[in-house]
């Protein structure tokens, strides 16, 4: 749970940029890889994790440039990405906006429990994080190259001459 807004700020400026990393490593192609034809799909996975910021944020009283998850998936990797940049810079806006560090502690009812709003901010980034992992092991499958996120990828490790850790 945060208790200061910069501490926020400072993870969400750097998850935010890392799921733009993985969005970005994206092909039009890959949106429709999964692993299960009835299981999300790259596109689905990253089209939640952008529609989740509006939705969690509007529970808490804050106004952000998200699309409703209800609105059409993207066909393109690019305006998927360009449309999650948007919804992730307004999060924060909204948040610095509105907020200061005694609102961290302030209560609100998010899906039947009363959540302070400290929690729902790292709810917010522990739920980007969860499904950009899953996006991930989907992207190996569709081919693609994963970006290092918290260390450096299996590509990455082979640029650096270095095996990959098995």
């Amino acid at each position: 749970m945060y208790n200061k807004l910069t501490d926020f700020e400072k993870d969400w400026k750097f998850e935010s940029e890392s799921t733009l990393k993985i969005f970005s490593a994206l092909t039009d192609e890959s949106l429709n890889q999964s692993v299960t034809p009835d299981g999300r799909s790259i596109g689905r996975l990253a089209w939640h994790v952008t529609t989740s910021i509006g939705e969690m944020l509007t529970r808490v009283g804050l106004k952000t440039n998200c699309p409703d998850e209800n609105s059409g998936i993207p066909l393109k990797a690019e305006e998927l990405t360009s449309i999650y940049k948007d919804a992730a810079d307004s999060a924060l806006a909204e948040v610095l906006k509105n907020w200061d560090d005694n609102s961290m502690l302030c209560e609100k009812d998010m899906y039947g429990e009363m959540w302070k709003n400290g929690q729902t901010l790292q709810v917010l980034i522990n739920h980007q994080i969860h499904h950009r992992a899953q996006i991930t092991v989907l992207m190996r499958q569709a081919g693609l190259k994963v970006p290092g996120i918290y260390g450096p990828s299996k590509e990455e490790w082979a640029a650096y001459n270095m095996p990959s850790m098995k």
